[in-house]
């Protein structure tokens, strides 16, 4: 269990960690000289049953922006009250911080009592308890101490012990995150990084990164709760030995994220929801500068408020946060706001969404969507993310986005996407998802576009596939997996590249049907070699343009296709040749093949070969990867429904 200290200077806290622990959290020389913690300071009670380890924050104000490093990701908060000066300025904020990043367990020390009489001290302690009163840490309990006599000392201990052994450990789940507060080198160990480790489990052997710039290291040495560790998880504080031949401590700084996993990159833009402090004098307008602190990160930015234009003090609304620093966050990290000259703190909130979209911030649509997000159950998020796509009528949802959103394993999020029912689609290196009643209604759009461009277009052999969801923004994987389902189904049919309705037959007049005939036997011989355009118009005993041009018309119409510029295949030996690809790509090692390997397979030549490859690549049925090619889509899914146009 980790505890933050928190409350005014001079109050006692570092001296009460020291009696509880015996650790002086003071370890800079400057803070022994002036008698007050600067910067984060660390101890831990060794002897519970659980380890317990304090995390001592400075009070000064000056020094509050390292007090927000330390008190995020923590368990249970300590708030030191002096019973000679009751609450004081660094008090209320303090607690307010506390208050914004969710800290509902915790307790009070009212420390100084023996300076005080007991009557001084019940005032203090009633005046604490108006103070928590409609906080996250009302009703906790307040226990005099005094540091320097020994007073109360042990049972406050006792009482931590009790919160320690009664709170379950935080889940293991996600990616790994250690939010950086330090990095230094040490002799004959080399790179140690320490931090709060955010979510997920790291061990010796372990490689993991730093999510700013990517740099690649391996775990080679674990110190958890100030003790060796095999493994250190989430909840604790840890100490890193790392090793990396491109990673220094100079390479890092305070605020980093140490991670494994697919992350969200950081970026200068967070779409969270934001409550102002009750406190406060006036509203938090538009684009209002700001001071942002979240996990070990700070960076100054400005607040665009998304619902209304702006947020009356105690309410809370979603925002757009634009950093100057690019931060690292996933869904559920909590951020603390100060204001322009980082004096005072004005409210706090949570992460929705870590990488939002540079766009259309503030339409509805989007809007809809955040509150969709903002379900701390990702499988109810989820289904409400898919159903406000589905309303909006375009784009499904980017599944390895939204995962990465909300820190979710790979095996986590195969998990959630078993038990959501949805339709996914592949798309290149990710999946889009819809909602049952989206791709219906996709589907029924696809089928009326094709009806409505052959109303318009009676000569044409169909729709191109591209233009099936008119110019809607969906990844080209997405039109041709619904294209290929309701060919599958029946509703449409292929024309070579293009779709139409079954019952929809481009024809030629008697003159050129008889034409046709002619071309269509001498395009299918037995070698799989149909000869060129001028070879085609002498022994049809036709002008090579009259030839072109019927040949033209028949490839727009479904009935041909045309590979280059003097070569027309029927789609039928297109699809065979196809089938060959595939076939001789699935016996080769990595699934890839030459030309000279298809030419042989074929027995096409070297010429003519090229030109079917480079038209398969055009296709998109093949792509090329240095001299070889592989087999990127089914054969079926781009000829087949045109491979019976030859009537």
């Amino acid at each position: 269990m980790i505890v933050a200290t928190a409350g005014h200077i001079d109050h006692g806290k570092t001296l009460l960690v020291k009696a509880l622990t015996g650790v002086d959290g003071d370890r800079l020389p400057e803070e022994k000289r002036r008698g007050m913690t600067i910067d984060l300071g660390f101890a831990y009670l060794a002897d519970a049953a659980r380890s317990i380890g304090f995390i001592d924050v400075p009070g000064h104000e000056r020094f509050i922006r390292n007090m927000l490093c330390g008190v995020t990701g923590v368990d249970c908060a300590l708030l030191v009250v002096a019973a000679d000066d009751g609450p004081m300025p660094q008090t209320f904020e303090h607690l307010a911080i506390l208050d914004l990043l969710g800290v509902r367990t915790g307790l009070v020390a009212l420390t100084k009592t023996d300076r005080v009489t007991p009557e001084r001290a019940a005032a203090v302690r009633r005046e604490i308890e108006a103070l928590l009163s409609g906080t996250s840490l009302a009703g906790v309990s307040i226990h005099p101490v005094s540091a320097a006599t020994g007073a109360g000392v042990e049972a406050l201990g006792h009482a931590l012990r009790a919160i320690a052994a009664s709170l379950p450990r935080r889940a293991g789940n996600g990616n790994f995150r250690l939010a950086v507060d330090r990095a230094f080198s040490i002799a004959g160990a080399g790179l140690v990084v320490t931090g709060t480790v955010f979510s997920g489990r790291v061990a010796d052997g372990d490689a993991v990164r730093v999510l700013r710039d990517g740099r690649e290291a391996r775990v080679r040495g674990i110190r958890a709760q100030h003790a060796r560790a095999d493994a250190g998880r989430a909840g604790e504080r840890c100490a890193l030995n790392l090793t990396g031949t491109r990673l220094k401590a100079e390479h890092l700084q305070r605020g980093d994220w140490i991670v494994s996993g697919t992350l969200p990159a950081p970026t200068s833009r967070l779409d969270a929801r934001v409550r102002v402090l009750r406190s406060e004098a006036r509203a938090l307008r538009h684009w209002t500068p700001v001071h942002v602190h979240l996990g070990a990160a700070e960076s100054s930015g400005r607040i665009a408020v998304l619902e209304g234009a702006a947020i009356a003090p105690g309410a809370n609304a979603l925002v757009r946060v634009a950093l100057e620093r690019p931060m690292g966050a996933v869904y559920g990290d909590r951020l603390v706001l100060r204001d322009q000259s980082a004096r005072r703190t004005i409210g706090g909130g949570h992460v929705i969404d870590g990488a939002p979209p540079a766009r259309g911030r503030a339409r509805q649509e989007r809007i809809e969507m955040l509150r969709a997000l903002d379900d701390a159950d990702p499988a109810r998020a989820l289904q409400a993310c898919l159903a406000v796509a589905a309303r909006a009528g375009k784009q499904g949802v980017n599944l390895a986005q939204f995962a990465a959103g909300r820190n979710l394993t790979h095996a986590e999020a195969q998990a959630l996407f078993a038990r959501v029912a949805m339709r996914r689609v592949d798309a290149g290196a990710m999946q889009v998802a819809f909602h049952d009643a989206h791709w219906a209604a996709l589907r029924k759009h696809a089928a009326e576009s094709v009806a409505e461009w052959l109303r318009h277009t009676p000569d044409a052999p169909g729709a191109p596939e591209d233009r099936l969801l008119g110019r809607a923004e969906h990844a080209p994987e997405v039109t041709a997996a619904l294209a290929t389902e309701l060919v599958d189904a029946g509703v449409l049919a292929r024309a070579g590249a293009h779709l139409r309705l079954p019952a929809h037959r481009p024809a030629f007049s008697g003159a050129d049907e008889a034409l046709w005939q002619r071309l269509a036997a001498l395009l299918d011989p037995e070698d799989g070699r149909p000869p060129a355009i001028g070879d085609l118009a002498a022994r049809v005993e036709h002008p090579p343009q009259a030839v072109l041009g019927l040949l033209e018309r028949a490839a727009r119409n479904g009935y041909a296709v045309r590979v280059s510029e003097s070569r027309f295949f029927l789609p039928r030996a297109l699809l065979r040749l196809a089938s060959v690809a595939e076939q001789v790509a699935s016996t080769l090692p990595e699934k890839r093949f030459t030309a000279a390997q298809f030419r042989n397979a074929t027995a096409l030549g070297r010429n003519l070969s090229i030109e079917v490859l480079e038209y398969f690549d055009r296709m998109r049925f093949t792509r090329r990867v240095g001299d070889a090619r592989m087999v990127v889509r089914p054969a079926a899914q781009l000829l087949a429904g045109s491979a019976q146009a030859v009537r």
